[in-house]
């Protein structure tokens, strides 16, 4: 596998969709940070997922800035964040489908790609109409952590705006069009 970049680190220490059918979102804001510890079998600490459930498939989600930035093109978004997608790691340079079912390491942790992160209806209402759609087959990587360690952002430069200030909120952001 090539070198994986991360230019995106989030956690959140809440769930806005899960359990939210046929309900408003709530309003947990996905907070940006430079590193997160890895826990085998466990999750993120910090974030929702942390001991969630018993050998939870998505004790760690990935997500590619490429496809992000073919989704803003597509939808004619500007300003948005890929916390919208409310994933933790956002990489570059690597096809996330082709993890699933392999073992794959980076930055010394390794990880077990368990299945596509599928895209469901609240993607319209976090970027736009059609995202949902737009995203299957993309959606993201589910992957269990196999042992413990850090995940650093690779970014050499992360640019927050005083608005965003770190957190992105589903219901905070600009649409062209």
């Amino acid at each position: 596998m090539n070198a994986v970049e991360i230019c995106h680190l989030y956690i959140s220490m809440g769930h806005n969709f899960v359990g939210h059918h046929g309900l408003e979102p709530d309003t947990h804001p996905v907070i940006e940070v430079a590193e997160i510890e890895c826990v085998a079998g466990r999750g993120i600490r910090g974030d929702r997922y942390f001991d969630f459930k018993d050998d939870y498939k998505g004790q760690i989600t990935f997500f590619s800035l490429e496809v992000f930035g073919e989704l803003c093109s597509a939808m004619q978004l500007q300003g948005c964040s890929p916390a919208l997608a409310r994933r933790n790691v956002i990489t570059r340079g690597v096809d996330l489908n082709k993890l699933i079912g392999l073992e794959f390491d980076i930055q010394g942790v390794r990880f077990f790609g368990m299945e596509e992160c599928r895209p469901c209806y609240w993607m319209d209402r976090a970027f736009a109409a059609g995202a949902q759609e737009f995203l299957k087959g993309r959606g993201g990587l589910r992957a269990k952590i196999l042992c413990d360690g850090i995940l650093r952002s690779t970014a050499r430069r992360i640019e927050m705006q005083s608005s965003e200030r770190a957190i992105a909120s589903p219901f905070a952001r600009e649409r062209t069009g």
